[in-house]
């Protein structure tokens, strides 16, 4: 009889295929959902915020203890290696999550394919390592690349394990999992800094987490994988998870050609500069994108033939994700001189104006990427390609026409394409789906308007606050101005102080009479 992965730490079930042996993959639609999905955002949230904290403070500390060379090195690997690791689990734990059901067999299945995957990558990147040295000229690169393929086998003797995770809604585990190996990578590669390991710093960053994530996700599961089954019915699984990494592949190589060209072209400093700025400004919207996809995609996916239920679900954590990320990037446009200053230190003062061009385009990602976790939640992988086949040469055009003008260019044509295809990207997601645009414009138009009067006021602060000292304490002003008056028309002028206490009370974590707790769950 099969056993509910929402309710059990490992699916082992006797699963032979039939009706009888078949294992919730998930959660049951149930009057339990809301309260699970918004309890899991805000403890993804925590996560992801302390997660900040910590790749921030790693970040700040290793800028200053390396030099940009070091981080330009790694960035030349990173490439290869990022390239590599969007095959590692070949779409199969968002397959799992995705599907309603599934058998003991088919987890088995998927987990030996995962771990095969895994050992393949290691060994092509082992393989790729002297062309990767012949490429750039860097001897350097060839112990680098065989290091970093090691995390492949980790990554693919985990990837079922946290799909249970996920898509049982345990996203307290999985954020200890992923805040335990974080810190103590983190740790170990500044202790390498400090020793005068260089580069070899960042590879540790790298590779720790991913075996303390694998033992962790194990010790939580306590599952145990069977032999594979040949005739385990997991051929719609492999089509699905196929489209979602060729899908994958397609939009890396767009947003990975700028510093693929930058360190061919300019070198690994350059390269180095570019590619600090733009992890400094993708950092904190990519964990913000990570704390919502991880609830929103499992959510989603029990739900997807509810039409109502997924109208109102998507519209809610899309303008939550907008009002989180509009004002952090406007920010980052507007101060990046302190920003880069106070986090990456004086010898990065070239960053800064990379940091403010690629602005805009984290603004497009705010509006986008949620519409990514819709078309995967509802099967619509097929679009979800054609769309990447249309981002990824307009963006590569864009570098191109920037390449000329060093770092700054490629940012500017980086931003440019995206402002470019923002419009068309949300008009054809939206088609056929029970939102509309005009939905997607709603959303984001009431965070726009708070943004851009909380803009306005740091502007017309901006004269008085410029001579203060340090750079840290300016900082603070400056943020404290735009966040302060985003905020307060937000949730007043706006009015959306009420949505966001029903978002409290729903999770339990507002005080709230019963009554009002029924008139909210309704």
């Amino acid at each position: 009889m099969g056993t509910s992965l929402s309710n059990a730490p490992s699916p082992s079930v006797e699963a032979t295929g039939s009706a009888a042996d078949r294992t919730p993959a998930i959660l049951d639609l149930s009057h339990d959902l809301k309260r699970r999905t918004v309890q899991g955002a805000l403890i993804s949230g925590v996560a992801q915020g302390t997660s900040f904290v910590v790749r921030t403070g790693s970040m700040i500390v290793l800028a200053r203890l390396l030099f940009p060379k070091d981080f330009g090195l790694f960035g030349m690997v990173t490439a290869i290696t990022g390239f590599l690791g969007l095959f590692r689990d070949f779409g199969l734990s968002m397959a799992s999550i995705q599907r309603v059901s599934v058998t003991k067999d088919q987890l088995s299945t998927l987990f030996w394919v995962n771990l095969g995957v895994g050992a393949l990558l290691a060994i092509l990147c082992a393989a790729a390592a002297p062309a990767l040295v012949a490429f750039y000229g860097e001897p350097q690169l060839l112990p680098i690349t065989i290091a970093l393929g090691a995390g492949f086998i980790f990554n693919g003797a985990s990837a079922q394990h946290r799909a249970i995770l996920q898509g049982s809604m345990r996203f307290g585990a999985l954020a200890r999992i992923d805040i335990t190996s974080l810190i103590l990578g983190s740790t170990a590669g500044i202790a390498m800094a400090l020793s005068g390991y260089g580069y070899w710093a960042l590879v540790m960053t790298t590779v720790s987490p991913q075996a303390v994530g694998a033992v962790g996700a194990w010790m939580s599961t306590r599952w145990i994988p069977g032999m594979p089954r040949r005739h385990s019915g997991v051929g719609s699984m492999l089509r699905y998870g196929g489209t979602i990494t060729f899908n994958t592949v397609i939009v890396y190589l767009a947003y990975n050609a700028d510093k693929i060209l930058v360190g061919r072209f300019w070198g690994a400093e350059a390269l180095g500069v570019y590619g600090r700025a733009y992890q400094l400004i993708n950092l904190p919207t990519d964990n913000l994108n990570a704390t919502v996809s991880n609830v929103a995609f499992p959510a989603l996916c029990r739900i997807q033939n509810d039409s109502a239920r997924l109208r109102r679900y998507f519209l809610r954590g899309y303008g939550l994700f907008n009002a989180l990320v509009l004002p952090i990037t406007v920010g980052c446009a507007m101060f990046p001189e302190d920003i880069v200053r106070v986090f990456l230190g004086p010898r990065w003062h070239d960053a800064a104006p990379i940091f403010r061009l690629l602005a805009p385009t984290m603004l497009v990602f705010a509006v986008v990427n949620p519409l990514g976790w819709l078309l995967m939640a509802t099967g619509r992988t097929g679009r979800s390609l054609k769309i990447a086949f249309v981002i990824a040469p307009a963006v590569i055009l864009g570098y191109s026409i920037g390449l000329p003008w060093g770092p700054q260019g490629v940012a500017f044509g980086f931003s440019g394409a995206m402002l470019l295809l923002a419009v068309p990207v949300v008009v054809w997601s939206m088609h056929g789906m029970p939102m509309t645009t005009r939905d997607i414009v709603k959303e984001v138009r009431r965070p726009l308007i708070s943004i851009a009067a909380g803009a306005a006021a740091a502007l017309a602060a901006g004269r008085y606050i410029l001579a203060v000292e340090p750079a840290l304490f300016r900082l603070v002003v400056e943020t404290s101005i735009l966040f302060g008056v985003y905020l307060f028309v937000l949730l007043f002028v706006m009015n959306q102080k009420p949505a966001y206490l029903t978002l409290l009370r729903e999770a339990n974590l507002w005080p709230v009479r019963a009554k009002q707790t029924e008139e909210a769950a309704a």
